[in-house]
């Protein structure tokens, strides 16, 4: 009885040993994985504006806050972290010096690195230690409301009469307010963070052909808002992260009186006006051209009838709620049937009011409060407008969708985890 209870109390030892130290190992592992992914996340954040160096040194230094070395070990080191590109379709990382889209990163707790994860009672049997790896791949990617569509922090109140093609996306971070008569045809969404606070007339779906299936609930950080500062900044300085393949000279245009005509504008240069704290206006001429230029201002701007912008960046800082106004047909970016090239960025600090016949082609309008227009009723085709606040729409005008041909608007990646 003896001899039987000592080879039973060596077997209860054993399974006790099995369950804790595989126990210890899932614990350690999991924490492992999580420092992994928290670690491929910001280098690959990191690497959007800065060098694979810097964003490799990001990388480990997420990962050491998650796992102290002193306790830990160096689990990743910047040989560990590689940068390339996540083919979706075959789900296959391939490394790519110089790349932004995905960071592959690779952590280790083994005894080659001094750090693997010691056993209990499992050493008697002759395993002292596990040795741990993980992987973590994180991508970007760009969602596609921010591409075609509206997009604001605030309402997004659109009225009658209005047809939504096949990939067009309405989303508000509040809630979408639309009226009768509209089409969204298979395909088109409209997005929101609490679909019980759509706010339809009370013929509600019925008057409103397919917006039943096109509703999607969801929320998420604008993140482009908060880089129109930046973006200004950055044009102004030449910095390579905003720069222009219309641009050709590294000298800038002042503009001195307070209107834009034809001969003050010199294709491929950056434009500057200033108006100083008073706030003052800056008109741009009737049935100028605005191509091949930048203009960066703090006026006030107003478009007179008949302008054009196409292959250009107009930019304000000026915060007024009137910082963009325009006289009555107004064009951005050129009626190309959605061809490479031909669109125009408008940017301001402020609000947007294009009260009659805007004319949007594959261009975006980014403004850090509000966007009310009147559009011609086939005078949208790949449109890109992001408020901070409202976004207000007219009747009778046809959204229709590009998918090409807005290749110079401003985007802010955001990250995923692939694998």
């Amino acid at each position: 009885m003896t001899a039987f209870g000592l080879l039973g109390f060596i077997a209860v030892l054993m399974v006790g040993g099995y369950a804790i130290d595989v126990g210890n190992a899932v614990t350690a592992r999991t924490q492992l994985q999580a420092a992994t992914d928290s670690a491929a996340h910001a280098a690959l954040m990191t690497r959007e504006f800065h060098s694979e160096a810097d964003s490799k040194q990001a990388g480990v230094t997420i990962a050491e806050d998650n796992m102290p070395p002193s306790v830990f070990g160096y689990v990743i080191d910047p040989s560990d972290i590689t940068f390339g590109k996540w083919d979706l379709n075959s789900e296959t990382f391939t490394p790519v010096a110089g790349s932004t889209e995905a960071v592959r990163v690779i952590a280790h707790r083994n005894e080659t690195r001094a750090n693997a994860v010691r056993t209990y009672l499992l050493g008697l049997v002759g395993l002292k230690d596990w040795n741990l790896i993980t992987g973590s791949i994180y991508r970007t990617y760009y969602p596609t409301c921010l591409m075609e569509g509206f997009v604001a922090e605030g309402v997004v109140d659109v009225q009658s009469n209005n047809t939504y093609q096949n990939g067009f996306c309405i989303h508000s971070n509040t809630y979408v307010s639309i009226n009768s008569n509209n089409t969204f045809e298979p395909g088109t969404v409209v997005s929101m963070p609490d679909l019980s606070l759509l706010d339809l007339p009370n013929s509600g779906f019925k008057t409103n052909d397919g917006l039943q299936d096109a509703l999607r609930q969801g929320s998420w950080n604008i993140r482009i808002l908060s880089r129109i500062q930046g973006i200004i900044d950055g044009l102004k300085s030449f910095d390579p992260h905003y720069s222009r393949d219309y641009i050709s000279s590294n000298s800038i245009v002042t503009l001195t009186g307070k209107k834009v005509t034809q001969a003050d504008l010199v294709p491929g240069h950056i434009h500057v006006a200033t108006c100083g704290s008073g706030g003052g206006h800056l008109t741009i001429d009737n049935n100028v051209d605005m191509g091949d230029v930048v203009l960066l201002t703090d006026c006030k701007i107003q478009f007179n009838q008949g302008v054009v912008v196409h292959d250009a960046v107009i930019a304000t800082t000026s915060t007024s709620a009137k910082s963009m106004v325009a006289s009555s047909g107004l064009q951005v970016g050129l009626n190309d049937n959605c061809a490479p090239g031909g669109g125009a960025q408008l940017l301001t600090l402020g609000s947007m009011d294009f009260p009659s016949d805007l004319k949007i082609y594959g261009s975006q309008l980014l403004a850090q409060y509000d966007v009310s227009f009147s559009a011609n009723a086939n005078g949208i085709q790949g449109a890109a407008i992001v408020a901070g606040g409202e976004i207000s729409g007219t009747s009778n005008m046809d959204m229709g969708f590009c998918g090409t041909g807005m290749e110079h608007n401003f985007e802010a990646a955001y990250f995923k985890l692939a694998l």
